[in-house]
Formats: structure tokens, sequence, C-alpha cells
């Protein structure tokens, strides 16, 4: 019997140890959509080689404060890293904003950037290039499979925790302690 997909917006992915190798080892990632046709979500725990400067002089954008200018961009996953997305509290009163929950948006279009280097952004906000993608059925497969585990996303986690422990602290908000979690799972 098919109950068809789980909706899984808003939770956070944290891959299990025995995902060792690849491209979501140790990430955690933090699902933005997910419907009948696969999910797609922003990895939080991985800095990217570019400064929100940088990004912003490439787009020709100035201002911003030194800290905002400094910020680390994520690398949110392996497609379009082309693209920014910009993961953020506050609404959605920019141009292309999908509502995740009432609290927490995520955004692509360049007004909030530029919303932020004038100090009129969102109060918190994380930007990453590229984003993550299962096509439809794949993520269920994958949870399945015992390669994620999942846990309720929170603001503290995706914009105070230090990216380096945003995995451990992750699974510690599901009482998962890796440091004592065997290095493979189990099938009953």
């Amino acid at each position: 019997m098919d109950f068809g997909p789980t909706p899984l917006a808003n939770q956070l992915l944290i891959a299990l140890p025995a995902l060792e190798e690849g491209a979501f080892a140790r990430s955690v990632a933090l699902i933005c959509q997910h419907d009948e046709d696969g999910a797609m979500g922003i990895v939080v725990n991985r800095a990217s080689e570019y400064t929100l400067g940088e990004v912003l002089g490439q787009m020709s954008i100035s201002g911003g404060s030194d800290a905002l200018r400094a910020q680390v961009v994520l690398a949110g996953g392996p497609v379009h890293p082309e693209r920014g997305f910009v993961l953020h509290d506050g609404g959605s009163r920019w141009d292309s904003t999908l509502a995740i929950t009432d609290a927490l948006s995520l955004t692509t279009s360049r007004d909030i950037l530029e919303a932020m280097a004038s100090g009129e952004g969102p109060a918190n906000a994380v930007v990453a290039l590229g984003c993550a993608g299962w096509g439809a059925g794949q993520l269920e497969q994958e949870l399945t499979d015992n390669d994620w585990l999942t846990a309720p996303a929170d603001a503290e986690l995706l914009f105070d925790v230090p990216l380096e422990a945003r995995w451990e602290a992750a699974a510690g908000r599901i009482g998962v302690d890796f440091a004592h979690l065997a290095g493979y799972s189990g099938r009953a």
C-alpha cells in the first residue's frame, strides 16, 4: 500500500556515519520543499570557498557591513552550484520566495541580497550556492536505507550554531550522540 510521500519540509536530514563517502558525508540538509515529484534542500553545514562580500562583488552589489561581507557562503549542494539561495527569517516579501514555514523562507532573487547590503534584509540569513535535490521517491528510499536521520529544524541551529558543530548538534536535537553510535546501520 502506497501512502505517498512523507512531507519533510522544515526537517533536517542528518547523514548517518555510514554515509561516509560522497557529497553528503557528515552533512546536515534542511528540506525546503517535498512532494510527490521529489525534494529540494540546502546543506547547512558546509562552507564554500566564497564570502558573501565576494558574491556581492561578483553581482556588482555594493554596501554591507564588514561582518556581513565576511559571512561565509555555504556550499548548499551539488545541484545548480552557480545559483544563490538565501535561507532566512522575516517572511516572503522578496521577488522569488518559497515559504518553508511561517517563520522560515528560501529566496532566490537578487532583491534580498540588495536589501541585505543596504541593511534592510532579514534579521537572520545564510546564503548558499547550490542546493540538493532528490527525484520522486529517492529521498524516501534513502531514509528506508538508513542513510539519514531526521530532526525538526530550528532557527538556532540554522543561524547561530557554528558550521563545524551543526552535524553533531542536529543529531543531539533528537538524542543521538555520534560518538556512541556504531559506524554502520543494521537492518532488521
